[in-house]
């Protein structure tokens, strides 16, 4: 795998940059208009995920590393399940924290079930961090409403206790999608790879002590459906992923 490059000015500044509605947009019309499966989205950012994680972190070689990954019950709690799920067959050793094991959504719990079945465990009463040479943020997304609260403050409290290096899905749990506010209960990571496009509050200077170096990645979202939202045209999507599914923001 080659390393992973960086955006251009030119790129960045062509590039659909969405808010929470927007976003929420983009992924229906994918689904409904385009025929590209939740499952299948879920699937191509655990993937990045899991190369992110490996390539940056874990000096390109996953065997014998150990990884903390913290999943929230939607899709970013699925996406890195399906990361935890790869990183488990490169020879890591993951453990999993579900913030609300009861509450799956269905391609969230596909891929707990995944897990499951190869015997990856689900922790309780350990914090998050101890011993880990990374973790893997997925509690909370896009759809944030209000401060994070019950198992998710208590799960990110213990995150950011930790010395462990985090990586975020999408965006560090926590923080406001739209205008990038950021509180004591955020995830402060080392990296985020956010999903398809960046979100506004990603590109706030109130988020940028929180989000360590910010990588873009290709979910499988056609450049169609950003033209036909009126976000970016789709030559501009086609430029921002002609060259590798992951891109560093800059």
């Amino acid at each position: 795998m080659s390393p992973i490059s960086t955006l251009g000015a030119r790129q960045r500044a062509a590039c659909a940059i969405v808010s929470a509605a927007q976003m929420a947009q983009v992924d229906a019309c994918t689904i409904d208009g385009y025929g590209v499966g939740l499952i299948q989205m879920m699937e191509n950012a655990g993937r990045n995920l899991a190369r992110l994680a490996r390539d940056r972190f874990l000096a390109s070689d996953a065997r014998g590393s150990c990884v903390h990954v913290l999943a929230g019950p939607g899709g970013n709690g699925g996406g890195v399940l399906a990361a935890a799920r790869r990183l488990h067959g490169a020879g890591a050793r993951v453990q999993v924290w579900l913030a609300q094991a009861d509450a799956l959504s269905p391609a969230a719990a596909q891929q707990w079930l995944s897990l499951q079945r190869l015997g990856v465990p689900l922790m309780h009463g350990e914090h998050p961090g101890e011993g880990a040479d990374l973790m893997l943020d997925g509690l909370l997304g896009y759809r944030l409403c209000g401060p994070p609260r019950s198992a998710f403050a208590a799960l990110i409290r213990q995150a950011n206790a930790a010395t462990s290096p985090i990586v975020a899905l999408d965006m560090p749990s926590g923080l406001d999608p739209d205008n990038g506010s950021v509180s004591a209960l955020t995830i402060n990571a080392a990296a985020t790879l956010t999903l398809a496009a960046p979100k506004f509050g990603l590109l706030a200077a109130s988020a940028r002590a929180l989000l360590g170096e910010l990588y873009l990645a290709d979910i499988g979202v056609p450049p169609a459906v950003y033209a036909e939202l009126g976000l970016a045209s789709a030559a501009a999507m086609i430029d921002v992923f002609a060259t590798d599914d992951v891109m560093r923001w800059g």
